[in-house]
This record gives C-alpha cells, structure tokens and sequence, in this order.
C-alpha cells in the first residue's frame, strides 16, 4: 500500500545566489548586539477568516471538551500583524480588517513614534510582500511625514522559500497554535483582546530570542544552496 503521508515544507533552492545574499544578510542582522539606539524588529502578517457561531457551544466538562457546533456564519475576515523584537523579547499584536500598503505603513509609522521614538534608526526585518515597501510611506502620508518615516527606517528582506529565518514568523507560527488555531473568532476585538492576551503574557516573561545559526554554520549546514564556483 502506498504510504500518502504528506508532510508540509519549507524546501530551499539549490544553488540560488539571490536567495544566499538575501539569508546572509538577515543572520548578520541577527548577530548584531543590542543596540537602543539601532534596534532590530521583525514583523509578519496572517490573515484569519472570522467565523461566527449559529448555536451556543456546550462547554467543557471533566468527561470531554468544549463542543461547538460544525455548522457556522463567516463574519468577513481579518489580517493579524506580528512585531518581535529579538534582543529585547518584546511582541505586539495588532488585527486590522485588512492589510493594504496604507495599513502597514501605519502600523510602522506607529512603532517609529511610540516604543523607537527616541531610536535614530530601526531595522526592519520583513519579507518581500509588495505592501512592504518605502512607496506605502507616501500613500499613507504626506511627502514631509513620509519621508521622516522613509530615512529612519533600514529594511533588511528575508528571502522567498526563508520562512525559517524570520522571527516574527516564528513568534506568529507560537502564538498560533495555543492561542488561535482551532478556535472561531466572530469579530476583530475578539480576536485582537485574545491575541493581545497572548503577547501581555509573553512580554512578562521578556524571553528573548537565542538566535543559532551563523553565517559560518549557514556556509557548512547549507552548502546546497550556494552557487558553485567554477574557475
């Protein structure tokens, strides 16, 4: 009998020089000590499909758990914003009813005047979706603001096929599974105070990330990934 297992996968390029360049310089990101004046955040987004209930759930008894019905009311849907701060443990969490390039620049301007409002620049880690980009600046602001936000800002890309590298993906993929997967949320401040909850827990505990990988490990562990040589 066929055995039709399958088990989801980031599987990386072989021999792609893009992709090296771009994995390089996120691990360099990553080494760089703590720096209040130069820190380092990583931000990812999830889309989530709200779901409301048509009949009142049975709770959990010490015989089974909860039960909530199979049938239910889709309620439109929601884009979850992940920030982590690798050196500091600090995460927040913000649900937004979409993610346009208006929505992610203010959420950016936003961490740029409040917690780094005092920081010359940040180092944004994030991937390589169109709305992540310098241009989302001025269609969210006038040119001045903008460019205020634009200057103070050095993106560092993650690259396709390199979810393993992104920490705010990592803290997502763990916020996910006891907070999220599983249940139905029927509407956006549900979902925000639960997830919120999540990152208040997480932040007492200041657990920052102890970031492994180095650009000598990449060099030895990866070497598929990298182009060869030919002299």
């Amino acid at each position: 009998m066929t055995n039709r297992k399958i088990d989801s996968w980031v599987i990386p390029p072989q021999a792609d020089a893009e992709f090296v360049a771009s994995m390089e310089n996120v691990v360099d990101t990553y080494a760089k000590p703590y720096d209040p004046t130069l820190p380092v955040v990583c931000m990812d987004e999830q889309p989530r499909q709200l779901l409301k209930e048509t009949r009142l759930p049975m709770p959990a008894t010490k015989q089974h758990a909860q039960r909530i019905d199979s049938e239910y009311e889709r309620a439109g849907t929601a884009s979850i914003f992940m920030f982590a701060a690798p050196l500091s443990g600090w995460r927040s969490v913000r649900v937004l009813p979409q993610r346009t390039k208006v929505d992610w620049a203010r959420e950016v301007a936003g961490l740029l005047t409040t917690r780094y409002a005092t920081a010359a620049q940040l180092i944004l880690v994030c991937d390589n979706l169109h709305t992540h980009t310098r241009g989302a600046f001025y269609e969210a602001f006038e040119p001045t603001s903008a460019r205020e936000y634009v200057r103070r800002l050095e993106f560092c890309y993650t690259p396709k096929h390199g979810s393993w590298l992104h920490i705010a993906a990592n803290a997502r993929s763990a916020m996910t599974r006891p907070c999220v997967a599983h249940r139905r949320f029927g509407d956006i401040a549900t979902l925000q105070r639960e997830t919120s909850a999540w990152a208040k827990d997480v932040n007492q505990k200041q657990k920052a990330v102890a970031w492994q990988c180095t650009i000598a490990n990449a060099r030895t562990k990866l070497r598929s990934v990298y182009p060869k040589i030919k002299f």
